[in-house]
């Protein structure tokens, strides 16, 4: 802190303490003319009402008091008055960095023996479970939501069913928390027209067995010839570059006809950021065996 905003709280402090301090002390010794059955004078409701003027109680003013006394102990102890360090020498850095240290000798053995273990393994180990759905709800659960079911409104998949854009296996999970994700969908009305985006949506549900007028399914499959170079002449995708199955009833942004004509329309960009500037790789781990034992029958939650 430098000496001018050290100077500058010290004076807020002396000036906040010094103005309450003095109204106390005041509020003690100030008397206030009263008339000669103890009252103000003040009345209300055509002399019903009259104020009273009684000493503060004892109370209050042992309370008040003991406030003040906390209040000066504190600035004498911790950091507070300026640059002052305080009698004890407490900083929230040192704190930190104590709990970061006994953190470390407890889950230190732990997380190093979980970076030997396949994501596949971890996913057995209930406390290795544990560990990663905290560290999921702290760092995916803002998309993913915090059970995993994914958000259609952010494009972020659903993680707990067995349908993967990129893989379902552990070292594709670990490639995706760590490296991220970008799937491009592009626009394609300037292509098809807005008859045959409503034609194509069509034929996209007619692959599902979905509800689906016929007649624009049968106009819109030779369309899908174009989508075919990703998705697949069937249609169910390809995980090489995150093309989703369309055969299936999992949707990442919704399955109705209208959402899909505007995926078709204008085209979708998802983004699924990389973490390992900011995640251990045994943190990456870990989340990875959560999110695999999700999909896979034999998930651990805990409330």
């Amino acid at each position: 802190m430098s000496p001018f905003w050290s100077g500058w709280v010290i004076a807020l402090i002396i000036f906040n303490l010094g103005v309450t301090l003095f109204l106390f002390v005041w509020g003690l010794k100030v008397k206030i003319p009263t008339e000669p059955d103890g009252t103000s004078g003040h009345v209300w409701a055509h002399g019903v009402l009259r104020e009273g003027v009684k000493n503060l109680p004892k109370w209050w003013i042992a309370l008040s008091g003991g406030m003040f006394a906390c209040g000066f102990i504190y600035l004498a102890l911790y950091p507070g008055f300026g640059r002052s360090k305080g009698i004890l020498g407490w900083t929230s850095q040192l704190e930190v960095a104590r709990d970061t240290a006994a953190n470390e000798l407890t889950l230190g053995p732990l997380m190093r023996r979980y970076s030997t273990l396949t994501v596949e393994d971890l996913s057995r180990d209930p406390t290795a479970l544990g560990i990663g759905q905290r560290l999921f709800i702290d760092n995916c659960a803002a998309c993913h939501g915090r059970l995993g079911h994914g958000n259609p409104l952010l494009g972020a998949p659903n993680l707990t069913d067995d349908d993967w854009l990129y893989g379902g296996d552990g070292k594709s999970m670990l490639t995706s928390i760590e490296d991220g994700r970008r799937g491009v969908m592009p626009p394609f009305v300037g292509v098809f027209g807005e008859a045959g985006v409503a034609n194509l949506a069509n034929y996209v549900r007619s692959l599902s067995n979905s509800p689906h007028d016929a007649s624009k399914a049968a106009a819109g499959k030779p369309l899908f010839t174009v989508c075919s170079a990703c998705h697949g002449p069937e249609g169910k995708g390809n995980i090489a570059i995150g093309a989703p199955n369309l055969t299936d009833h999992v949707w990442l942004y919704g399955g109705d006809i209208k959402t899909i004509e505007e995926t078709i329309r204008n085209g979708r960009g998802g983004v699924m950021p990389a973490w390992r500037t900011r995640l251990d790789p045994q943190d990456v781990r870990v989340i990875a065996a959560w999110v695999y034992a999700q999909s896979h029958g034999h998930a651990v939650l805990s409330p």
